[in-house]
Order: C-alpha cells, then sequence, then structure tokens
C-alpha cells in the first residue's frame, strides 16, 4: 500500500486529495494545524507549514518510514490589501513564510523518507498566478510573488533531488470552488484533484522540474 502525506487536508483541494487517495486504497497520512477539522479517515497529524518546529516534530514522528509521495498543498491567498498603493508588508512575509519556505522545509525534511519510498515523488500546488509570462492583469503582489519564487525554487530542488530519484512536479489546480476560489469559479474540487491525482501518477524522470496544469499540460514560466 503506498503512502502519500498531504498539507493542509482539512479542506478545500487539501480535502479532496485525502479523499481520492483513501477511495484508491492508499495509506493517507493528512496533516493540517488543527486536527479536530479533518472529517475523513486515516490519520491525521498537527502541522503548520510556517513553523519550522512544527515540520520538525512532524519529521520526527514519521521518522524511519518510506512516503511515495508528498503533496504540499496548505498555502494562504494572502492578506486583502496587496495591491500597489495599499500593501500589507507583513501580510505579504507572512504568505512567503506558508507559500514558499513551508514546502521548501517540507522537502528538507522529508527527501530521505521520499527517497527510500518505491514511487519517490514531490507534488507542489502552485498557481498559474506565478507565471511571469501570463501575467497580463498586474497586481496580487503577495500571491503571485508567492507561486513564482516556489515555482523557482522547486525547479532547483528538482535539479538537486534528480540524484536521488526524486520526481518534482508544479501543478497548476485550476480556478477550483473552494473557500480560496470562490462560488464563480468554474471548476469542482474532485475534477481538479482528480486531474492532478493523474499527472502525479503519469511523472516520470523527463517531467521532474516541469510546471504543469491540473490536465497535465505544461504552462509557461
Amino acid at each position: 500500500m503506498p503512502t502519500v502525506l498531504i498539507t493542509g487536508a482539512n479542506r478545500g483541494i487539501g480535502r479532496e486529495f485525502a479523499r481520492q487517495y483513501l477511495a484508491g486504497g492508499w495509506r493517507v497520512v493528512a496533516t493540517c494545524r488543527d486536527p479536530a477539522q479533518y472529517d475523513l479517515e486515516g490519520e491525521v497529524l498537527p502541522l503548520d507549514v510556517a513553523d519550522g518546529a512544527s515540520i520538525a516534530a512532524l519529521a520526527e514522528r514519521l521518522s524511519g518510514e518510506a512516503i511515495d509521495l508528498v503533496v504540499n498543498n496548505a498555502g494562504i491567498g494572502g492578506p486583502e490589501n496587496s495591491e500597489f498603493g495599499h500593501i500589507d508588508y507583513n501580510g505579504w512575509a507572512e504568505t512567503l513564510r506558508v507559500n514558499l519556505m513551508g514546502p521548501i522545509r517540507m522537502a528538507e525534511a522529508f527527501v530521505e523518507a521520499v527517497a527510500r519510498s518505491d514511487m519517490r515523488k514531490m507534488a507542489f500546488v502552485t498557481s498559474r498566478m506565478g507565471s511571469i509570462a501570463d501575467n497580463s492583469s498586474g497586481g496580487e503582489y503577495a500571491y503571485r510573488t508567492s507561486k513564482t519564487a516556489l515555482n523557482m525554487a522547486v525547479r532547483s530542488l528538482s535539479i538537486d533531488l534528480a540524484p536521488k530519484g526524486v520526481i518534482c512536479v508544479l501543478l497548476h489546480p485550476g480556478w477550483v470552488k473552494t473557500d480560496m476560489g470562490g462560488k464563480s469559479a468554474p471548476i469542482d474540487a474532485a475534477t481538479s484533484v482528480a486531474g492532478m491525482r493523474a499527472a502525479i501518477e503519469r511523472a516520470t524522470k523527463a517531467d521532474n522540474g516541469r510546471f504543469l496544469n491540473y490536465e497535465g499540460k505544461a504552462l509557461p514560466w
């Protein structure tokens, strides 16, 4: 039975990842800041990806295990004031801590667990809003830059971890009906996650470090 570790698994896309992997017969290690908010089966453990001590405690708890797949899903949309002239710089810093530093800390903490598994994969939920080539509307400084920086960090990570046989992929889930995406979003979580799961399953060494949408199509950096 393969094992998947999912961050931010208590709601939205993370919860749907947990639901679908459970249905597929995987062992799911779900994590979130408040385990009481997780309402599915499987293991649930506390984790705050913005807190290095929290990540270290989780790694210690799972020490020695083999983890086939880490899904770095946890993230925030950033502060309400993220437009030029009204930027919340403290909120911007927090967005970078969660969306950028959190996933890379997770990679550092769990690389050996992933490397000793059969699948050896890490998936990072990013956003097309982090694409420099695709930015034609401006604004959203905090969120955009956090995802652009994550894209670059994972690109570097894919090179650094290649000798261990670990495959890293960046996945844009689409505009999804979640608390963050809102009710107007055209894609439901089940469709988005099913697509991303398929992209993860198909990923080979040739896909290491690629930026893909939920349908598995390459996106511009």
